[in-house]
Order: structure tokens, then C-alpha cells, then sequence
């Protein structure tokens, strides 16, 4: 499956622990990443200080669904299942 260009549950749904350029801490799941732009794209996509974690996402079915909102349900529904 490709990306959805627009949908950006990805850089919100998700808890995301390593640092992101000005988000030094991360971000909490469900907190928007201060790189997603109003359009719902990554404003780092191509930079090299991108996230691993980010880079290494594949939009997959299971948890991208068939649109953002079902993404946001369920990346959220996969953070909370995964939490420890």
C-alpha cells in the first residue's frame, strides 16, 4: 500500500519516543508533531534528521484503513494495544 497523501495519522496517532527536531522528548500518541504542515505532509520528510522510527513507517493496510480517519482509529487502537 502507498501513503495517502494528506493523511498524516502517522505524525499523530502514534507515540513517538525518540527525539524529532524541536521535539527533543518525542511526542505522546495523539499529540500532533510540530512537523506536520495544515495539509497533513511531513515538513522533514526528506531531511536526514528525520526520525528513524518515521522513515521506517510503511503504510500498511491493518493500520492505515481506507482513510485518515480510520488511520487516526486505528494507529490509535495499535498504540494503546501496544502500550507497556
Amino acid at each position: 500500500m502507498k501513503c495517502r497523501a494528506g493523511c498524516g495519522a502517522c505524525c499523530i496517532a502514534p507515540s513517538i519516543s525518540s527525539p524529532i527536531p524541536g521535539m527533543p522528548q518525542g511526542k505522546a500518541a495523539g499529540e500532533r508533531c510540530i512537523h506536520l504542515t495544515l495539509d497533513h505532509l511531513c515538513a522533514i520528510f526528506a531531511r536526514p534528521d528525520r526520525p528513524a522510527v518515521c522513515a521506517a513507517f510503511a503504510a500498511d493496510p491493518a493500520v492505515c484503513g481506507a482513510s485518515r480517519e480510520e488511520a487516526i482509529r486505528l494507529l490509535g487502537w495499535w498504540e494503546q494495544a501496544t502500550a507497556s
